[in-house]
């Protein structure tokens, strides 16, 4: 199925008019007679277009708009303009034929019952999407073996841990086999095993299924082990859409230097090769222009003797924070 567009995004728009409350009692009041709003831009003109099976990072800040974006592929709210279809379907328009080839998992979000075990919610799940018995029995019985939760079925939701909660959601949202799979921070608040329990999982069910998944996460090792494609949104507006080991290259200016020193002999000062990020004699890990690197690099060679040598580049998470610090475009 690769090659077919499954989600398509153009010029993709949400605004929301808000009203601005002034500070001090007069202005309080004046208020109640006469409200001043503002306009503001949610979602900025996005357009994307995400072929079957891929698993694309939809990275962004707080308050960028990934989550407004995601709830308007799911038909949840309506776009200001622009356009979007999903599964060839506009996804505001809520066909039920739509509804019941995509799910949306939001990490902060609940969609089983609290105080019932969460087979009692699938069976409502089987209901909701009339999924056969035998299919209904198949999928369950391959999702709670794939994710390690088979023994946990009769137990009511609240006396899980969180990890075991978000393992349920994600059955939840399997149960009819989607074809697209937008998931809102999965691996929120959860302990790094748990992460990487969803993480396997979502990789091997993209492998065995193909399911598209559009995913967010301020967990840039969720990214990192799913995505190779990532979109960046900044202040409603794309920033960057391409290869995951590209936007190293395009936003980070700097590289890592390590270097070893023989016998502990390491210069007084470090000052004219980079930042020192670490010291630890005789190792010291510098941070370099990456247009500086070969040259630096060659003089401490000269300079001094040197064990080990090895050039990295900046971790992503640190990439991707210096583009979400970007300021905000102008606006005429």
């Amino acid at each position: 199925m690769s090659g077919m567009a499954m989600i398509e995004m153009h010029d993709l728009c949400k605004t929301y008019r808000v009203h601005q409350k002034k500070e001090g009692l007069l202005a309080s009041l004046a208020g109640l007679v006469r409200r001043t709003y503002k306009t503001v831009r949610a979602v900025d003109g996005i357009s994307a277009t995400i072929e079957a099976g891929e698993m694309v990072g939809f990275l962004g800040p707080n308050g960028a708009g990934k989550t407004t974006t995601l709830k308007m592929l799911s038909g949840l709210i309506f776009p200001t303009s622009g356009t979007a279809r999903v599964l060839g379907f506009t996804p505001w328009q809520r066909h039920n034929d739509y509804r019941r080839q995509f799910a949306l998992v939001m990490g902060q979000k609940n969609q089983l019952w609290w105080d019932l075990p969460a087979v009692d919610s699938f069976r409502l799940h089987q209901e909701i999407y009339t999924i056969e018995p035998a299919r209904y029995h198949a999928t369950l019985d391959e999702l709670t073996t794939l994710l390690g939760v088979k023994d946990l079925l009769s137990q009511p939701v609240r006396e899980l841990s969180l990890g075991e909660r978000m393992k349920m959601e994600l059955i939840a949202a399997l149960l009819h086999s989607p074809k697209v799979l937008f998931l809102d921070e999965p691996t929120i608040g959860l302990d790094v095993v748990s992460q990487a329990n969803i993480r396997a999982c979502l990789r091997e069910y993209n492998r065995t299924k193909g399911i598209t998944v559009l995913l967010t996460s301020h967990y840039m090792q969720d990214v990192e082990a799913l995505c190779k494609r990532v979109v960046v949104i900044n202040h409603g507006k794309l920033i960057f859409d391409g290869q995951l080991s590209a936007i190293i290259e395009r936003f980070s200016r700097h590289k890592i230097i390590k270097l070893r020193f023989h016998n502990g002999h390491m210069p007084q000062s470090f000052d004219a090769f980079g930042e020192v990020l670490e010291l630890s004699p005789p190792t010291v890990t510098l941070k370099v222009d990456r247009a500086e690197v070969a040259r630096l690099t060659g003089q401490v060679l000269a300079q001094h003797a040197v064990d080990d040598v090895a050039v990295e580049e900046i971790p992503i998470e640190e990439v991707i924070s210096e583009v979400f610090s970007a300021p905000a475009p102008q606006t005429g």
